[in-house]
């Protein structure tokens, strides 16, 4: 990993506990985001690092995890999830009280279907976006 990549995140976990407090990021999310900043693809996003923590400025349109997740907390009964993604019908989380990756219907949050891993939600969500 580049040295300024492996600062870059350094500073999006220590932001993640100022703003969103004690939460510990997936090491495989970790390493997507060193692969790629997020996705953005035929309706799913996968949230990425926020600009402002940003070394240097990007074309893209990158949906920031803090930013996203700081929108999603306005409502009390989200702040028991970690939001990574979404699309047009579903949340692609991490439940805090029930220790499990999980979709969500949007905008009910009722359970669609829960993973063991970061890893296998992130396929399950790649797999339906390229249906």
């Amino acid at each position: 990993m580049a040295k300024s990549l492996f600062r870059v995140l350094f500073l999006m976990k220590h932001t993640i506990q100022e703003k969103l407090g004690n939460i510990i990021l997936p090491e495989t999310y970790v390493e997507f985001l060193s692969i790629v900043n997020g996705l953005d693809f035929n309706g799913l996003v996968i949230y990425g690092v926020d600009k402002e923590l940003l070394n240097q400025e990007v074309d893209e349109d990158v949906h920031g995890f803090i930013e996203t997740n700081e929108i999603w907390y306005e409502n009390d009964w989200q702040k028991k999830y970690i939001f990574f993604g979404d699309s047009d019908t579903a949340w692609y989380c991490y439940n805090l009280i029930d220790d499990e990756y999980a979709e969500l219907d949007k905008p009910s949050g009722t359970l669609i279907q829960s993973f063991d891993s970061f890893d296998i939600m992130l396929n399950a969500a790649l797999e339906t976006s390229l249906l």
